[in-house]
């Protein structure tokens, strides 16, 4: 018989992907003031995943739980994933502190406890630090297989297939339950919220936790000294044939 799915999927609040980041007046991050949040597109398409296993097999999956660590404001991409199709929620609210990958993986690993999950799919990165560590260090927090940038999943019973696209090719991985799965942008393209389940989510119950709540202190490890845009690079010019651009390229003294 079949091991039944508890999933825990983490979402994160970032920047939004279609916003050009600006760099804050004291260069210590990008400003964050007025600008559009929304869920991470990494950990969107974990959790597209997770409700695909569930409509592929409704007996298969028992729980999806979607945990932000976050601030307040977090709520929303939590609200998202309810109105999406996760079945729970619990909001762990850090305020404004940035968390380390490590403090992250080690409030995932007490979720993994108190949720009795056992798969834990997640975006193989955020796109705010580009960090693509959490998964890693969760994996090996818990003792439990990883396999990371997938592409495609399948379930068969007590065991995972995970294909990941490499060099020149596929790389298939099997493992058995339970097991971190981290998310590649091909594996999936993650629906829109209907509008009556936007409206549903808002009523619905959302858990939340402090830091303290899981028995982890918020320990600060890494310090951002400064924030920079990369230098502009200088304009292209148009060139009319191949012998131009031989001629341009000896200007330049680039042959």
């Amino acid at each position: 018989m079949s091991t039944k799915l508890r999933v825990l999927v983490p979402v994160k609040r970032v920047i939004d992907f279609a916003i050009k980041p600006i760099i804050n007046k004291t260069q210590t991050g990008v400003e964050t003031k007025g600008v559009k949040f929304s869920m991470n597109p990494f950990c969107d398409i974990a959790l597209e995943e997770s409700i695909r296993l569930k409509e592929k097999n409704k007996d298969l999956v028992e729980l999806i739980h979607a945990v932000s660590i976050g601030p307040s404001k977090a709520q929303d991409v939590l609200r998202t994933a309810l109105a999406k199709g996760a079945d729970s929620t619990t909001l762990v609210d850090v305020g404004d502190e940035e968390v380390e990958p490590l403090t992250v993986a080690k409030m995932l690993k007490q979720m993994v406890e108190r949720q009795n999950a056992n798969l834990v799919i997640l975006g193989k990165q955020a796109i705010d630090d580009d960090s693509n560590q959490t998964g890693q260090i969760l994996a090996g927090l818990l003792n439990w297989p990883q396999a990371t940038n997938a592409s495609k999943v399948e379930v068969d019973g007590d065991f995972v297939s995970v294909t990941r696209e490499v060099d020149g090719g596929a790389n298939t991985l099997k493992a058995k339950l339970p097991m971190i799965i981290t998310t590649d942008l091909r594996l999936n393209e993650p629906r829109y919220a209907s509008l009556p389940n936007i409206m549903k989510a808002k009523k619905k119950p959302l858990e939340k936790l402090k830091p303290q709540d899981l028995g982890i202190e918020l320990v600060k490890r890494l310090e951002t000294v400064k924030v920079e845009a990369p230098a502009e690079r200088p304009k292209g010019i148009m060139v009319g044939s191949v012998d131009e651009l031989v001629s341009k390229l000896k200007e330049r003294k680039a042959i």
